[in-house]
């Protein structure tokens, strides 16, 4: 089962890639449109410095890179232990949908942006997230290694 516990982490990792992708291949052409030059960039900008610049649509996306930078980070290790200590159909299962919503949340902020949804979507990962931590906790806490065969 630690295969299958592992996917999600790993498509996960490609969306936050492809999600990387889309923000290079919007905000370059925007910066052009917009007359912004790279070799003109002053020392330690940084995308932030963007806001503004650019049409919010094109920075959509490179705030949901940021966000796929901070939440899942805590999703990743707590697949791991789980992977470790042995996935259930259970763990796997809630791992998916918390893959499936995080994409979801990213196409949503990506394309529309209505920051109610966006949240409920948010709201729903975390949820899914605490229910996997709270998984991993008492994996690690009452794992029992008497219990292992011989």
């Amino acid at each position: 089962m630690q295969a299958q516990m592992l996917a999600p982490a790993a498509i996960l990792i490609v969306w936050s890639l492809v999600m990387l992708l889309w923000t290079a291949g919007t905000r370059f052409p925007a910066m052009a449109k917009s007359g912004s030059d790279l070799s003109q960039a002053k020392p330690g900008g940084r995308g932030q410095d963007l806001e503004g610049v650019i049409p919010d649509k094109v920075n959509w996306k490179a705030h949901n890179y940021a966000h796929l930078m901070e939440q899942p980070t805590i999703f990743y290790p707590t697949v791991v232990i789980l992977a470790i200590m042995g996935a259930g159909a259970v763990d796997v299962t809630l791992a998916w949908i918390y893959v499936g919503l995080r994409i979801v949340h990213s196409l949503w902020q990506a394309m529309v942006n209505q920051v109610k949804i966006r949240f409920l979507i948010f709201v729903l990962s975390s949820f899914v997230l605490i229910a996997l931590a709270i998984r991993a906790v008492m994996a690690t806490l009452f794992f029992d290694p008497g219990a292992l065969p011989s």
